[in-house]
Order: structure tokens, then C-alpha cells, then sequence
């Protein structure tokens, strides 16, 4: 394991940036699907003959893509090789969450339906060049100034322990009762 010294001090994801087709479509499903606003525009830098289309996914950090009106959309599954990229996931409410799949059913789109992942719920889809789309809502707000990883990390330790193979509402909810009820000294332990 390296030293603190050894590690650059990554402060969270700055951006993604994808290889699209067309502008169109693009704009059609970043922005006109997943409501993702088109913040701004400009050439890619490295290839002056594809545009690059900058979007806002919610949180101050941007998706991007590399947009080239001579590449089409490939329908089906990208290929699952080593480096490649599985899935990008999005957060969502737990009120947008119960409405996903009726949803994306009025546009047509095919998905999984809601899963159950224990500390969340998900539902998958394919955007239209084939890339598996996450949209995912924790069941759960974290303690206040602790992140929602302080949470896992302690869910984790719990499920662990207990000999379970994920981690299940029950893990989360003893990580939550020990972080909210240790921050908070009381008097009765004096």
C-alpha cells in the first residue's frame, strides 16, 4: 500500500468525457432524455473537426462529448473488454426513483425496471450509441457532514462482520444509529 506521501490528492470526479455520434443526438438524449442542461459548446482541442457539447449532470461537474456528424449510432451493447467503460451512473431522488420505469416507458425506452441494491435502487438502460446508463437513489441521507461513503465504508465493516455477502438495509441502518449517536456525547455516559 503506497505512503500518503506517494498518493496524488484526487478531490472527486471532474469530468467524464464520451466518444459521440452526431449533435442531434446527443442533444436528444443528454439533454432532451436525462434533462441535463447544454451549458456550452466549443471545438475539441485535439480534433478542431468534432465538437465538443459540455452538460450540467446536477452537481457542478460536467459530462462531455466528443460529437462528429460523420460517425452514426451503432444499436446494441458496447463490447465488454478490459478498460472499457461498464456503465456510467446518475443520482437521482428516491421520487424520481419510483417513477423511472413508467417513465422511460412513455419514451420508449427499454430498461431493467427498478432493482433493489440493499443501500440503493436502480434501473439500467442503454443511451443511443449503446453506453449502459445507471440511474441510482440512495435509500438513505447521511449523517450531517458525513458523505455518503462514511456511511458505506461503516455499512461495509457491519456486513462483514455479520458474514453477509452485500450490504443490506439492516447493515446501513446500524452504520447510521452508530455514526448519528456517536457524534453526539451524552450525560448519561459520564
Amino acid at each position: 500500500m503506497s505512503t500518503l506521501s506517494q498518493t496524488i490528492p484526487t478531490q472527486g470526479l471532474h469530468h467524464i468525457t464520451l466518444t459521440g455520434a452526431g449533435r442531434k443526438i446527443t442533444l436528444d438524449f443528454w439533454e432532451g432524455v436525462l434533462g441535463m442542461p447544454f451549458v456550452f459548446e466549443q471545438p475539441n482541442l485535439d480534433k478542431p473537426d468534432e465538437s465538443h457539447l459540455y452538460f450540467d449532470p446536477g452537481d457542478d461537474r460536467l459530462i462531455t462529448v466528443f460529437c462528429d456528424e460523420k460517425r452514426t449510432a451503432l444499436q446494441g451493447k458496447i463490447p465488454i473488454v478490459p478498460g472499457a467503460v461498464h456503465h456510467l451512473a446518475f443520482s437521482v431522488s428516491q421520487a424520481v426513483s419510483i417513477h423511472l420505469p413508467q417513465k422511460l416507458d412513455e419514451l420508449g425506452i427499454a430498461h431493467s425496471g427498478l432493482k433493489d441494491r440493499g443501500f440503493m435502487s436502480s434501473i439500467y438502460f442503454r443511451e443511443p450509441l449503446g453506453l449502459l446508463i445507471e440511474l441510482a437513489s440512495y435509500k438513505f441521507i447521511p449523517p450531517q457532514g458525513m458523505s455518503h461513503a462514511r456511511v458505506l465504508f461503516e455499512a461495509h465493516r457491519i456486513r462483514v462482520v455479520a458474514g453477509d455477502a452485500a450490504i443490506e438495509d439492516r447493515h446501513v441502518a446500524e452504520a447510521l444509529a452508530m455514526l448519528v449517536h456517536g457524534q453526539v456525547p451524552s450525560l448519561t455516559n459520564l
